[in-house]
């Protein structure tokens, strides 16, 4: 990486890190994107659970998020990595870029050699980093004490029972070596946006990723969830989404905390309250314990009804916290 470039990390998973990487790729910077390897749902848990395959989905959202929207070729390639087989076939549910990642996982001895030449072909505006190599399956504990195995178990479970009193994994994992080089040459860390307890913290149950990030004298960043997610945070506020990530990084303060200033239509607000979901409110007096700074700012755009991160305003937004000195010291900044 060039010595006048910024360098930043994003850390998560699936669609929200998308559109962090769709925004920031359009600045001269290094982007790397350090993807969670917990997930089991819909195609990658199929190939995942019959053939032994690494989970792919959040994988192949990052990677076309990342390749250049302007080259024709590539933008007819994204098309078709992101075709999903209808029912009425063997390969129902199955995406077309999941399975060239299978192929190539096994041509290229791995997933960090598929992902390696994938990108290569797409002409990437950056680099894709599993956060591990290594296989293990993400569980819940509910304040109740009933576990919960599986991502797409947690992810799917709706009102079923007591909220989350923690997640980890059911093995033990080494980091990817990519992923520490990344984060200990990283000018800044992004974490999120995306799901807290299976895009954001799974990341972050991979110790030696937890401890880096815990060490870096860069800054760390956490865009903060838009609204809340039935089953795993009904209630949250900001702080809560915010001391949850503080914990799981060993109790390091946060730089920065990005929170959207929720003003969304009745139609909108209609939509998710009968999902029993909410706009995250930012409680202030409380969100000041784990961040040193709080960013307000208009970060949602409306996709028909769905609430969404801007890509550019999110970009804007964490370039310009960047950009600004970070006098502190290092520690968990938490009294």
């Amino acid at each position: 990486m060039s010595d006048d470039r910024k360098s930043i990390v994003v850390i998560g998973g699936g669609s929200g890190s998308s559109a962090a990487l769709r925004g920031l790729k359009k600045y001269d910077v290094d982007l790397t994107v350090i993807v969670t390897m917990f997930d089991s749902g819909g195609s990658t848990g199929i190939l995942r659970e019959e053939f032994g395959y690494p989970p792919f989905g959040d994988i192949r959202q990052c990677l076309v998020a990342l390749s250049p929207e302007e080259d024709e070729q590539v933008s007819v390639l994204n098309r078709a990595l992101d075709f999903r087989f209808d029912s009425g076939s063997s390969l129902q549910g199955h995406s077309v870029g999941n399975l060239v990642l299978a192929a190539l996982t096994t041509a290229y001895n791995g997933i960090q050699g598929a992902i390696d030449e994938l990108s290569r072909m797409m002409h990437l505006r950056g680099q894709v980093v599993p956060v591990t190599l290594n296989e293990a399956h993400l569980c819940a504990r509910l304040v109740d004490g009933t576990i919960i195995r599986t991502e797409s178990a947690i992810d799917l479970r709706g009102n079923n029972g007591p909220g989350i009193s923690e997640v980890f994994l059911d093995a033990d994992v080494k980091a990817n070596p990519r992923a520490l080089e990344a984060i200990n040459k990283a000018d800044a860390i992004l974490l999120g946006p995306g799901d807290l307890y299976t895009s954001v913290v799974p990341n972050l149950l991979v110790e030696e990723v937890s401890a880096a990030i815990r060490e870096t004298k860069s800054p760390v960043i956490y865009a903060c969830n838009l609204m809340t997610k039935l089953g795993e945070t009904a209630g949250y506020g900001t702080s809560i989404f915010a001391s949850e990530v503080a914990r799981y990084l060993g109790g390091r303060k946060l730089d920065h905390l990005l929170v959207n200033d929720p003003q969304f239509s009745p139609e909108v607000l209609s939509v998710y309250e009968a999902e029993d979901a909410s706009p995250v409110e930012l409680d202030n007096g409380e969100a000041e314990k784990f961040a040193h700074e709080i960013i307000v700012g208009d970060l949602a755009f409306i996709d028909g009804l769905t609430v969404r991160h801007h890509s550019g305003r999110l970009a804007a937004i964490v370039m310009a916290a960047i950009d600004q000195p970070t006098a502190k010291p290092i520690g968990t900044g938490l009294d």
